[in-house]
C-alpha cells in the first residue's frame, strides 16, 4: 500500500517537470544591475578568480572605504568565496555585510511558428550581496 503511494508520487513529480516549449526559442535577458560604481564588483563563474580577488584587492589598497560584491545562482558559492579570500589577505582590517535575495529574471520567447506572439517569462534566482568595509588601515595607530 505504501508502495503504491510512493509510486504514484513519484509519476505526479515527473509529470510535473517543465519541458522546453518547442514552439518558442528562449532568449535569455541579462538581469538588473542593482547599482554602479568603481568599487562595485559582479562576480561570475566565467570570470578568472585571481583576477577578480587582485581587482578587490587593487581597490582596497587604493584607499577605497567598500566594496560591493554581486552574485547570482551558480557564482554565490565564488562570490562568498571571493569576499572571504579578501578578509583573509587583509588579516582582520576588513569586514563583512552579507544580505540575500531573490531577483526577477526575464526570458524572452520568440515564435519558431508564425502563427504564436512573442511572449516573456519570468523566473526566480537566488542573490547575494557581500559588503567588504575596512574597519582599520594596515599600519596606523590605533
Amino acid at each position: 500500500m505504501a508502495d503504491e503511494n510512493i509510486k504514484e508520487k513519484k509519476q505526479e513529480i515527473r509529470k510535473a517537470k517543465r519541458f522546453p516549449n518547442k514552439n518558442y526559442a528562449i532568449k535569455k535577458r541579462l538581469p538588473v544591475r542593482p547599482i554602479e560604481g568603481n568599487n562595485v564588483i559582479f562576480v561570475t563563474k566565467k570570470t578568472n578568480f585571481k583576477a577578480q580577488l587582485d581587482k578587490c584587492c587593487d581597490l582596497l589598497t587604493r584607499g577605497e572605504k567598500e566594496i560591493i560584491l554581486h552574485g547570482l545562482g551558480a557564482a554565490i558559492q565564488r562570490c562568498c568565496n571571493l569576499a572571504l579570500q579578501v578578509e583573509t589577505l587583509f588579516s582582520g582590517t576588513c569586514q563583512l555585510e552579507v544580505n540575500t535575495g531573490t531577483v526577477d529574471l526575464i526570458d524572452d520567447l520568440e515564435p519558431l511558428v508564425d502563427d504564436l506572439d512573442f511572449a516573456a517569462q519570468v523566473r526566480h534566482s537566488s542573490s547575494i550581496h557581500i559588503r567588504i568595509f575596512r574597519t582599520a588601515m594596515l599600519g596606523a595607530n590605533q
